[in-house]
C-alpha cells in the first residue's frame, strides 16, 4: 500500500481543521477576525485557499509546499463542513491575533482549536492551528476512521489500528501527528500498525 493513499483520508480530516463556522461578527479586528474564520470554516470556494488562509496555513493543512500546496487546497475544498463554530478568547496583538474556534458538526465535532492569526494587506487571514484548547480523541478517532472507512484504500485492520492508536495518544501526540505540517508522524503510526 502506497502510504499517499493512507494519507489522502487523513489530509482530508486535516483540512477540516480548516475549521467550520457560523458565528456573529461584531465589529473591529474582532469581527474580521471571526468572519476570516467563518469564511475560512464554512467557506467551500477554492479562493478561500488565499483569500482568508496564508500560504503557511495552506503549506500546514495540506502538508504540501509553494505552489503545490495552494493548488491542493484549492482542488480539496471541503463539500461539506460543520454546521456551526463558536469564536471565542480572540486576542490581538498589532498584525498578529489568535482566537479559539469550538466546533459543532462535521469531522471535528466536539473540538476546539487554537489559531494564529495574521494581517496581510488589511485583511485578517489563518496563519496556523496551534493546538486544541479543547480534544474529544474517541470523537476525533471515529471521524478519522469513518474518513478512511471512506477512502476505500486503507485495510480495515489498518484502519481500526490507526483509530486505537489516535485514542491511545497523549493530546500532544495528537497535536504533533495532526498539526505538524509534516507526514513523518502519521508514517510513523502507519508503520507501527503495519
Amino acid at each position: 500500500m502506497k502510504k499517499r493513499y493512507l494519507l489522502l483520508p487523513c489530509l482530508l480530516l486535516i483540512s477540516a481543521l480548516a475549521l467550520a463556522a457560523c458565528g456573529s461578527s461584531g465589529g473591529g479586528d474582532e469581527g474580521e477576525i471571526e468572519e476570516a474564520i467563518e469564511t475560512a470554516a464554512t467557506g467551500t470556494e477554492p479562493s478561500k485557499c488565499t483569500e482568508v488562509e496564508t500560504q503557511a496555513f495552506v503549506e500546514q493543512n495540506t502538508r504540501e509546499s509553494g505552489k503545490a500546496a495552494v493548488k491542493q487546497c484549492e482542488e480539496e475544498a471541503p463539500e461539506e463542513n460543520a454546521e456551526s463554530v463558536a469564536v471565542s478568547n480572540v486576542e490581538v496583538e498589532g498584525e498578529e491575533a489568535s482566537a479559539e474556534a469550538a466546533i459543532t458538526g462535521g469531522s471535528l465535532n466536539g473540538q476546539t482549536l487554537e489559531i494564529a492569526l495574521v494581517k496581510e494587506e488589511g485583511n485578517w487571514k489563518l496563519n496556523e492551528l496551534t493546538g486544541f484548547a479543547k480534544l474529544d480523541q474517541a470523537k476525533l478517532a471515529e471521524a478519522l476512521g469513518e474518513k478512511l472507512e471512506e477512502s476505500g484504500e486503507v485495510e480495515p485492520e489498518l484502519a481500526s489500528c490507526i483509530v486505537e492508536g489516535i485514542e491511545e495518544e497523549s493530546q500532544e501526540e495528537v497535536e504533533e501527528l495532526l498539526l505538524s505540517g509534516s507526514n513523518e508522524p502519521l508514517e510513523e503510526l502507519a508503520e507501527e500498525c503495519s
